[in-house]
């Protein structure tokens, strides 16, 4: 199924919605969730972001190994991009400092968010408590209330354990799992992924942001227990160490293989052609990096398959349009 863009009249009509308000719960981390997040809190909906706290390299890896706490950097990019507030309090909540041995590689905002957990006692509480500072739009929620480690299977059955190596390897990846493997979500995230009305995942790295949050096993259940409608974004090009070459479907597959079972309703993928024919400038190295849409076994996956045009390119990477990405969803979730 091809789904075309929104016109100006039907952006008004979802933007003043005369029913109730929408329940929007977003899955992943880092800077392919906080894209899509910018475009979704123009929308009156009550938007929700679980956020992995698997990462333990650079900045987030020495504050644990400090001050023994969830990685923040995640959580950060998130809470700005969900932040109301002046352009400069942001630019300085994710400035990253230079210089001194003690301070270089560490954002602001991290060491905010350092802060108010020695102060609070709570990680959780700390990221509610800098959600109010930034007034951001919505409820960030990590994945859990600790530190979680991941680790990942590679082809040739080796073991790789640390957010941050597993993609060093370069060998194909067989599974990822977390260690404990019961820890807990907060109890606020399994009722609200069980109350909404549309759960996205993605876009981020599959194995390294998206997965961690689905093999939290009380977050897993609830999403499969969800009625909600699921949608997964799909990622605009491979990564290596992760999924070099992967197609669409492969994508797909990898999730339902750590949930246990299919659960995605539709699929959002990029216009490849449309991508190629806008971007020539782009240069042809970027070609093996593009995820190709195997549209056939897509559809045998998932029952509805959304293509559209929804990258661009800033500054030489290739990115998500969050404007587009966004209306999609909203046009999907207003029909639903």
């Amino acid at each position: 199924m091809f789904l075309t863009g929104m016109s100006k009249k039907e952006r008004c009509d979802i933007a003043m919605p005369s029913t109730t308000i929408k329940r929007v719960v977003v899955f992943g981390g880092g800077t392919g969730l906080s894209n899509i997040l910018r475009g979704l809190k123009r929308y009156p909906i009550d938007l929700t972001a679980i956020v992995t706290v698997a990462d333990d390299g650079g900045s987030s890896g020495r504050l644990f190994d400090q001050y023994d706490i969830p990685p923040p950097g995640d959580i950060r990019q998130v809470m700005a991009a969900l932040s109301d507030v002046e352009p400069l309090i942001e630019k300085m909540f994710q400035y990253r400092f230079e210089g001194s041995d003690d301070l270089k590689g560490h954002s602001l905002g991290n060491l905010m968010l350092t802060a108010l957990t020695t102060i609070t006692g709570d990680f959780a509480r700390a990221v509610e408590q800098m959600g109010l500072v930034l007034n951001i739009k919505g409820k960030v929620l990590p994945a859990a209330n600790q530190r979680i480690t991941l680790h990942a299977e590679l082809e040739d059955g080796s073991i790789i354990t640390g957010e941050s190596k597993i993609p060093l390897y370069g060998r194909k990846i067989r599974n990822v799992f977390i260690s404990p493997e019961d820890v807990k979500p907060l109890p606020e995230t399994a009722a609200t992924i069980k109350k909404a009305d549309l759960i996205v995942f993605g876009p981020g790295s599959l194995y390294t942001s998206i997965l961690p949050t689905i093999l939290v096993q009380d977050i897993r259940d609830a999403v499969l227990q969800s009625t909600a409608k699921k949608v997964y974004v799909g990622n605009l090009t491979t990564q290596r160490g992760e999924t070099f070459r992967y197609t669409a479907s492969e994508h797909v597959q990898a999730l339902y293989d750590h949930a246990g079972e299919p659960f995605l309703d539709a699929v959002l993928v990029n216009n490849v052609e449309a991508f190629r024919r806008a971007y020539k400038s782009v240069g042809e190295e970027t070609e093996p990096w593009l995820v190709e849409n195997d549209l056939d076994k897509l559809q045998a996956l998932v029952p509805e398959v959304f293509v559209q045009e929804i990258a661009t390119v800033y500054n030489g990477t290739i990115m998500h349009k969050s404007a587009d990405v966004a209306d999609v969803l909203m046009r999907y979730i207003e029909r639903t």
